[in-house]
Order: C-alpha cells, then sequence, then structure tokens
C-alpha cells in the first residue's frame, strides 16, 4: 500500500504512526493526525515532517480527541506549542518538561509526574555523560537492541559513571 501511495497509484493513505519510518513521499502535502494529544511532541514534529518535502509546502493538522484533549492537563498548549515551534530541540525540551521523561531505564515512555529517576531537568552535564556512556557501550561491545542494554546503561550511569573512562 505504501508503495502505491509513494508511486501516486493512490492519493490518500490512512495508516497508524508507524507508517511514519518508510514515509518518504516529497508529493505528500497534507497530514491529518487524529489524537494528537496522545503523541509526545517529537513525535508529532517527525509526522509533520513527513509532508511538503517537495516543491510544494505541506500542512499538519493535529486533531485532538473530542473528549480526551479536555482531561488532560496541559493538553492543548502541548499542542499549541507545535504552531509556534519549529526546532526540534527546543520542542523535546519542552516536551520534557510539560510531560516528564518516561523511564530512562526501562519500558515506559510516556511522561512520568515526578522527578528525572537520575538526574533534573535540563542537566545538560547528565545528558551528555549518557551519550558518551551509550556510545563506550556500543564501542565496547554492548548491543542496543539487546534487553539488558540500557538497564546496564543504567547501572553504569548510576554508579558514577565518568566520561573520561570511555573508550
Amino acid at each position: 500500500m505504501l508503495e502505491a501511495f509513494r508511486n501516486g497509484d493512490i492519493a490518500v493513505l490512512v495508516s497508524t504512526v508507524i507508517v511514519e519510518v518508510g514515509l518518504d513521499v516529497p508529493e505528500a502535502t497534507v497530514m491529518v493526525i487524529e489524537g494528537a494529544e496522545r503523541f509526545g511532541l517529537a513525535t508529532l514534529h517527525q509526522l509533520r515532517g513527513r509532508v511538503g518535502r517537495g516543491e510544494r509546502p505541506g500542512t499538519a493538522i493535529l486533531v485532538p480527541s473530542p473528549s480526551e484533549w479536555r482531561r488532560q492537563e496541559g493538553a492543548l498548549e502541548r499542542l499549541r506549542l507545535l504552531e509556534r515551534e519549529s526546532d526540534g530541540f527546543k520542542i523535546a525540551e519542552a516536551d520534557l518538561a510539560l510531560r516528564g521523561p518516561g523511564e530512562w531505564c526501562g519500558v515506559r515512555q510516556h511522561g512520568l509526574g515526578g522527578p528525572l529517576p537520575i538526574g533534573a531537568h535540563g542537566d545538560a552535564a547528565l545528558i551528555e555523560a549518557i551519550e558518551i556512556a551509550a556510545k563506550s557501550m556500543v564501542a565496547g561491545g554492548y548491543d542496543p537492541g539487546s534487553p539488558t542494554y540500557y538497564a546496564e546503561l543504567g547501572r553504569a550511569l548510576a554508579g558514577g559513571f565518568d566520561p573520561k573512562d570511555a573508550v
């Protein structure tokens, strides 16, 4: 189906967000995202970047669920942020500040109400240490796809990982 859309054999594609990974159709100019309040801002930013890749501008229409956006505190505020901002890094920072981090070394991806488990919001030094530790682990043979990778990364950081020790 994606290939038919890519080739122009069909004009409209209705799908889940998983199709975003393979969607590169420069002629695509409009995207409608239903239930937009359920997604993180970084995801919405990535999705909207899939339209308007050709010569014509793109439009992403974010449609909140009629009953849900009023129940979720800050949902409309988060969506309005995307109207004002196009810098992906600033969007990710705002999403972290508004929704929380989820689990850094676990499986929960949506935000938490509490503080970061191993640092504070905006802790650039911590984020840099995580990046260096992750790259060091990969260079040392750890597989980021393995079930234990993120637990090992968490243990490395909790144990006082020193970026000077990086491979």
